[in-house]
């Protein structure tokens, strides 16, 4: 038998494949292999007990027989794992050191990991669509989830294998920019677009011009006015248009590139402004919309709805009174668009919780749309998230009301641990101190975010996601820092002196190993429901065994095999902590 990178699919795929010669079993079979208390087993099989009560078997003589044609398929090597039953009809499947040993001696390094865990994608080409904020406003702590959510999905599904194109949807059309237009217009402001505080100067004149146009119709009919001639092509508004948009992503770029964030394309709303009539004359000719009140709408009634106005028929608002475009059109465009030109398999949105509704509808909608017209539907998915909240348990916001600046929040972040990292290592250069006061601090906000589920809302606390113990980006990074410590003062490199290897022998090893193996669970757990904090869960797992590990055994020791293998369990553990990390967008230390 071969290594196995994820045992537990494997066996799960050799249960199903054995059932199938074992009367009592239906073809749809589901082991359900979970994992298991280490103590008895690594795995454990528990889907007998349903299918011997459909058959009306004895679930334990049904175990036997699924285990005897099992063995017989010959797929499972019981000096590799050991298999028993338990209970009632559970199936045990108990790694042996030797297959943690050869487990380890295979998988050594991020290409191993990467070329195991691609079958997981298998080449699939995948969309994401994140950050997509809006234009022409800054940045503030509501967008640090969709930017740190977004870059651990993307990176999650291209480690597994997918052909990944990340789009920057930005909002960069509609209403707002015939406000903003008259607002500069009647300011007499000069915009200019290299100046640091262009962007603040917009989100300025735009809220003045919402509160004028709200107080009074005329201007709400100048700034409609203004957009018309945006819409039409009007030179003088389309060059004010590009500009305020040229400002708003060159901002947005400064603090992406403190995320290490990078956009394959940024195709925002206004791309698909010539797309749009074919969506509105496509779904009226399938019959999926109709006129309502002036507006082009679809009906899902079918359909359960996440909103408040559950309770409501509402329809899906396809084009507005007006006749102008919205985000129903631009996004059933933008589907469109991604099938046919990226040839899209899967497409993965990233956005805040309140959008469940929105993205719901469109996603009935394009399934309508795309069978009546006999295209192929892309796998949709919704990646959505819960609200930053501060320690009184509220949406966080300054003392004056507005939401918190995301670089304003990553300043602090990075200006406290520069003070932690100066404080427990005095002695080091200033402008290392900086250097890794800002990794430290950029990774701190990124793990608080991951680290609990996404779906969740989460109390932002400077005090924990700054501490050196607990689930902390400081604690993994650490934790990196102090096992590259026994290389470097070895005099050797990660990697080096595992020659003659041994397999793991001690509980503590043996437990580590385990715990190595299950980086392979943790991915799988990761990329079903597309949650991170499965990951962030099982890193800070490994660094707890580790050092369960470093404390009971030594690892420079005489004996040359003992040397060997515990410098083999300290070079992966270090290697699967920076991958975890750096799948997360956290970039490791060498000094703390």
């Amino acid at each position: 038998m071969s290594v196995w990178f994820n045992p537990a699919r494997e066996i799960d795929a050799l249960l199903r494949k054995a059932a199938t010669s074992v009367p009592g079993f239906e073809a749809d079979f589901d082991p359900e292999l979970k994992s298991s208390d280490p103590r008895h087993a690594d795995f454990q099989a528990n889907g007998v007990l349903a299918a011997a009560k459909k058959a009306k078997a004895n679930p334990r003589a049904l175990a036997s027989a699924l285990l005897e044609s099992l063995r017989t398929e010959g797929g499972v090597d019981e000096k590799l794992i050991q298999v028993e039953i338990a209970g009632p009809g559970f199936i045990n499947f108990k790694l042996t050191p030797v297959a943690l040993g050869s487990w380890l001696r295979e998988y050594r390094d991020e290409s191993k990991w990467r070329a195991g865990a691609a079958r997981l994608m298998g080449g699939r080409k995948v969309v994401i669509d994140y950050p997509s904020p809006n234009t022409a406003k800054q940045m503030h702590v509501g967008h640090l989830r969709p930017i740190v959510i977004g870059e651990a999905v993307a990176r999650l599904v291209e480690f597994c294998g997918a052909d990944l194109v990340r789009d920057n949807h930005i909002g960069d059309w509609g209403t707002n920019f015939g406000i903003l237009i008259l607002a500069i217009r009647r300011a007499g402001f000069q915009l200019d677009a290299k100046s640091p505080h262009a962007l603040e100067d917009l989100e300025r004149l735009y809220k003045e011009g919402s509160a004028a146009t709200k107080a009074d119709p005329a201007l709400m009919d100048a700034a409609r006015a203004e957009l018309a001639k945006l819409q039409a092509g009007d030179a003088a508004n389309t060059a004010l248009w590009k500009e305020i948009v040229e400002v708003s992503n060159a901002a947005c770029q400064r603090i992406y590139d403190q995320f290490d964030l990078k956009s394959d394309v940024i195709l925002g709303e206004s791309f698909y402004r010539d797309k749009v009539d074919q969506v509105y004359a496509e779904l009226q000719q399938y019959g999926l919309a109709e006129e309502s009140e002036g507006a082009l709408v679809a009906w899902h009634d079918e359909e359960p709805r996440f909103s408040r106005h559950a309770e409501t028929k509402m329809p899906f608002i396809i084009r507005k009174r007006d006749g102008s475009s919205n985000y129903a059109s631009t996004d059933l465009a933008t589907l469109l668009y991604r099938l046919e030109h990226f040839k899209a398999d899967e497409i993965i949105y990233v956005t805040d919780g309140r959008q469940q509704d929105h993205f719901h509808q469109l996603f009935v909608t394009g399934a309508k749309w795309f069978k009546a017209s006999k295209r192929r539907l892309p796998r949709l998915r919704h990646v959505w998230f819960g609200t930053i909240l501060g320690e009184d348990g509220k949406a966080i916001k300054t003392k004056s009301g507005d939401p918190v600046r995301l670089q304003a929040l990553i300043d602090e972040a990075t200006e406290r641990a520069y003070q932690e990292v100066k404080k427990k290592n005095p002695d080091l250069p200033e402008a290392e101190h900086r250097s890794i006061a800002k990794a430290i601090g950029v990774a701190a906000l990124r793990y608080a975010d991951l680290s609990s589920s996404r779906t969740m809302d989460y109390t932002f606390s400077w005090e924990k996601l700054l501490a050196f113990e607990g689930n902390t980006a400081p604690y993994l990074m650490y934790a990196v820092v102090r096992v590259r410590s026994i290389f470097r003062k070895s005099g050797l490199a990660v990697g080096q002196g595992e020659e003659g290897a041994t397999d793991p022998e001690t509980p503590t090893e043996i437990a580590l190993a385990r715990k190595l193996l299950g980086f392979t669970a943790a991915l799988d757990s990761a990329l079903e429901d597309l949650r991170p904090h499965h990951l962030c869960t099982y890193l800070h797992e490994l660094a707890a065994a580790y050092g369960a590990f470093y404390a009971a055994d030594s690892v420079i020791v005489d004996e040359p095999a003992v040397k060997a293998r515990r410098l083999m369990l300290c070079s992966r553990t270090t290697a699967i902590l920076e991958v975890g990390l750096r799948l997360l967008g956290i970039e490791p230390v060498e000094r703390m």
